[in-house]
């Protein structure tokens, strides 16, 4: 292992330094395993054919209906976040985090693929709550009244689960390409903890996450941090 870059000052004790450079061949071997993972979601097949469902945002203040097939702008990818909301819990606290930090990517993201919010909350909800958090970048759309959630199997016992999905467009059809949800099939959680930097840093400190959770809070001032 090459010693041009060092991560440690000067006056560490070799016990330290040995063990950092244990822990750094395990972070490479997180890396390539990372990799290895995105090959294999690279290399899905083609998968089911999708109807051209109309949600509803508003855009300049006028609520409208918005095809599908119209949120992958000029790309052929399109990634939709299933924002959770139940009528008893409002909006979930763990997918407004993320979707602080998806406003301030959007338009780097966008450079490279359609982005959208889908929830199936009334539009009015939706957008109240974007304006509290500061999410001015991100499309934010209803698909209350839609079958788009059940036909995405995203649905819960409480409602729509936090959930990522990737879509792609050939021509007018519209096709699944992944979905990822935020509790894996057997029951645990952190499947979606890499698409979030919170919890990377958290991951980064001596007492590591703990038990912390995101509380729902408005953003100070409209602003996407808190």
């Amino acid at each position: 292992m090459t010693e041009q870059i060092v991560m440690w000052p000067d006056g560490a004790k070799q016990d330290y330094v040995t063990a950092r450079r244990e822990l750094l061949r395990a972070e490479q071997e997180l890396r390539d395993a990372i990799e290895r993972v995105a090959a294999l979601r690279r290399a899905l097949p083609e998968g089911a054919d999708l109807d051209d469902v109309v949600l509803t945002e508003v855009v300049a203040g006028t609520v409208r209906g918005t095809p599908l097939s119209a949120l992958f702008g000029a790309h052929d990818s399109l990634i939709v976040y299933h924002l959770m909301h139940t009528p008893d819990e409002g909006f979930c606290p763990m997918c407004s985090m993320w979707l602080d930090g998806l406003n301030g990517v959007a338009a780097h993201v966008e450079e490279n693929a359609g982005l959208a919010v889908v929830c199936p909350a009334p539009i009015d909800e939706i957008t109240r709550w974007a304006g509290e958090r500061g999410w001015h970048r991100l499309r934010l759309l209803s698909c209350a009244g839609t079958a788009f959630t059940a036909a995405m199997n995203i649905d819960g016992p409480e409602g729509t689960v936090p959930a990522m999905s990737v879509l792609t467009r050939n021509g007018p059809a519209v096709r699944h390409f992944w979905t990822g949800h935020a509790i894996f099939p057997d029951g645990s959680g952190r499947g979606m903890d890499l698409l979030s930097p919170v919890w990377q840093l958290l991951d980064l400190l001596p007492q590591g996450r703990r038990d912390w959770f995101p509380a729902n809070r408005p953003a100070a001032g409209g602003d996407c941090c808190h």
